[in-house]
């Protein structure tokens, strides 16, 4: 039988990997986008466009995935940004639809983001153990 510290550490692993991954996929489209700003911007549903000029709407919406992005990464209290991963992936295949061939890996992403989410709550609701 695996010692208590050894036990513990596989859903840690797996819990930063999860977290890794998530990150990753809100980092890369907001350094992306910094680097070659018409490859973000064709990703934006039609209605979004208008709502502020085209580098505003880029770059704030970048700036909102590295917040997320860096806030799962930290580990504390994730539910929030989690959820907010969650909901914001599934706009993005539900907007962009027409690309599913494209946007199709933002569901398990998703999925991902959701596990966390529903991880985080059970850990905060349950007084640190999940």
């Amino acid at each position: 039988m695996p010692h208590s510290a050894e036990a513990s550490r596989g859903p840690n692993v797996a819990n930063f990997l999860l977290r890794l991954g998530v990150a990753f996929a809100f980092l890369y489209p907001a350094i992306n986008a910094a680097l070659d700003p018409p490859a973000g911007f064709c990703y934006f549903p039609q209605f979004l466009r208008g709502l502020a000029p085209e580098p505003v709407l880029l770059h704030g919406f970048g700036l909102v995935e590295v917040v997320i992005a860096l806030w799962i990464l930290s580990g504390k209290k994730i539910f929030w940004p989690s959820a907010a991963a969650t909901v914001i992936l599934l706009a993005i295949v539900f907007f962009d639809f027409a690309d599913f061939q494209v946007v199709f890996r933002d569901l398990s992403i998703a999925a991902a983001a959701a596990a966390l989410a529903v991880s985080a709550f059970r850990k905060d609701s349950s007084g640190g153990a999940a």
